[in-house]
């Protein structure tokens, strides 16, 4: 693969509503980021990516999005926008906006419009059809639970939807739909944009005969996502965002895909084919449940973690490229869920980064990890908002499970571990604002926050900082294949990146207890790059290396120090 500029960048996610409130009306702004944007240049990053703040009722987070062009009055003004774009930039960041393309929000005006008249051209900007035997269309599952279809009785149609009932997918068969997309598209690259993460991208195209699935146990409805996900036709549409918008105007892409084969994900990211940059496989995450029921928790395996790593890392090289995550605002935290927050939070959540980040593909920074946030421990079912929570619980207690499972289940799993606000001081509200946050703040604010972890050289973020100024340039990140060690172990993730003759190990110890490893023979006079514990305890003469608990080392032979090489 020729070298492209986001090949070498890292990226901040924000979650606006969450991040930081500038009025103090209890809800994070544009304004908000602004005010922090040293903090994220400092931090090391390349680009921003903010989560939607456009006009919505919230029904999903702002991924209801009921007009593209119009910023929601709770976060600003376009005014604000324009400022913060220039903020950005004028600190030598990129600014990546979320384009949510599958669906819009019920209350957009071309649904609206849509429901008024079947006659209108907006209804065809949707997917309705008839019922079948005097029912719902296909018994396609939600996935947020139950049906994918809503009956309008004035039209005595149903329309399909594969999130929230207030999320009604566009069909992207009606060549008007992907026009207004381009039109949005390229009015925002007018504003500063300077790349898009895409939603749920590749899911447009629905088999148009709606076929009935195998129905999951205890409902009628089942998933149909090899009816809908990467289907063939999505190939057009990705070319023709890359032709007329993408390419034309040098925007960057990273697309948010599910359900993805060796060949489909080359399909989508390879160079030569010219549709996307780099993807941002969601099912990375899925390693620790039952298939996509994030409430359906299994016990955490390194090893299956390593072989899901090891997989996309080899699919991948020289066919694309790959977002690198450990959280976003859909998961819970990463420190909570694979690290060891009671015992080592601080020494984990580095550990994390250095396992993560030395990967090949772009850093992925979900706002908070950087500073070892851990889920929020919410002590009653009342302090969660999130529509796949409250759904999921709902479920749950209709099948007679208890409140004391479904909190604790929810105080692990779901999307609002996430999105409480970050934790800034160890004052009122965490410092996230001056009024009543719209979530309450995680119960350990006043040990884990930004202010102290700014003073401290040793925190969590002071490790971000290095681990990011490190890794920025070395070929064996960016053009490295990587190769992973003990894949079996239970304790060890252990992968060297090789590119020429320079040499890279990334070692990691996820358990309490002390591990011993020898280093391979070909590494020996490598020099230490980072470590979470400082100087390591190594055995120059056998190679040994005693790894402590959770202890986290990279190493690197044979640097290359001339750029052209």
């Amino acid at each position: 693969m020729s070298h492209k500029y986001w090949q070498d960048m890292a990226v901040y996610q924000i979650y606006p509503k969450s991040f930081y409130d500038s009025n103090g009306d209890g809800i994070g702004d544009l304004r908000g980021i602004i005010e922090k944007l040293d903090y994220i240049a400092e931090l090391g990053v390349d680009m921003i990516w903010s989560s939607p703040f456009f006009l919505s009722p919230w029904a999903d987070g702002g991924y209801d999005v009921a007009d593209y062009r119009s910023i929601d009055p709770q976060f600003g003004t376009m005014e604000d926008f324009d400022e913060l774009i220039a903020g950005i930039h004028s600190r030598g960041m990129k600014f990546m906006m979320d384009f949510v393309g599958n669906h819009t929000s019920d209350e957009h005006v071309w649904f609206m419009e849509a429901l008024s008249d079947r006659q209108s051209p907006y209804h065809d900007y949707y997917i309705f059809r008839k019922g079948r035997n005097g029912g719902e269309p296909s018994n396609w599952a939600s996935i947020f639970g139950g049906s994918a279809w809503e009956y309008v009785p004035s039209l005595d149609e149903y329309y399909l939807h594969l999130f929230a009932k207030k999320q009604p997918d566009l069909n992207w068969e009606n060549p008007r739909v992907v026009k207004e997309v381009i039109d949005i598209l390229e009015k925002k690259k007018k504003k500063g944009v300077d790349g898009y993460r895409l939603d749920a991208i590749n899911y447009l195209y629905k088999d148009p005969s709606f076929p009935d699935v195998e129905p999951m146990e205890g409902s009628r409805y089942g998933f149909a996502t090899e009816h809908y996900a990467n289907k063939p036709r999505i190939h057009d549409h990705f070319k023709r965002l890359h032709d007329e918008v993408m390419e034309k105007h040098g925007l960057t892409t990273v697309a948010e895909v599910a359900y993805l084969d060796e060949e489909t994900a080359r399909g989508y990211a390879d160079p030569s084919r010219g549709e996307l940059d780099a993807l941002y496989p969601f099912d990375l995450l899925n390693i620790d449940q039952e298939g996509y029921d994030k409430f359906a928790p299994v016990p955490f395996e390194l090893p299956r973690l390593k072989k899901a790593l090891a997989h996309w890392q080899s699919v991948m090289h020289d066919h694309g490229w790959l977002a690198l995550f450990i959280g976003n605002h859909d998961q819970p935290r990463a420190l909570s869920r694979f690290g060891d927050e009671k015992s080592y939070p601080s020494r984990s959540a580095k550990l994390l980064a250095n396992a993560m980040y030395f990967l090949q593909g772009t850093p992925y920074i979900y706002q908070g990890d950087e500073l070892g946030m851990t889920n929020p421990h919410y002590s009653s079912l009342d302090q969660f908002r999130d529509v796949e929570a409250l759904n999921a619980l709902s479920d749950g207690l209709r099948r007679g499970e208890s409140s004391e499972h479904w909190l604790d289940l929810l105080n692990r799993r779901s999307r609002d571990c996430g999105t409480a606000p970050i934790s800034w001081t160890d004052g009122e509200n965490a410092g996230f604002s001056s009024g009543k946050p719209w979530m309450d703040v995680c119960s350990n604010y006043r040990e884990i926050n930004a202010e102290i972890e700014e003073k401290d050289p040793d925190s969590v973020l002071s490790f971000y900082k290095r681990l990011l100024r490190i890794r920025k340039g070395l070929h064996s990140v960016i053009y490295g294949e990587t190769v992973f060690l003990e894949l079996e172990d239970p304790d060890l993730l252990i992968y060297e990146r090789r590119y020429k003759n320079e040499i890279l190990i990334s070692i990691n110890n996820f358990s309490g207890k002390e591990r011993i490893y020898r280093l391979p023979d070909d590494l020996c006079g490598a020099d230490l790059l980072i470590s979470n514990l400082g100087e390591p305890r190594f055995d120059p003469g056998s190679q040994m290396l005693s790894l402590r608990p959770w202890e986290a080392i990279t190493f690197i032979k044979n640097k290359i120090t001339d750029p052209n090489e």
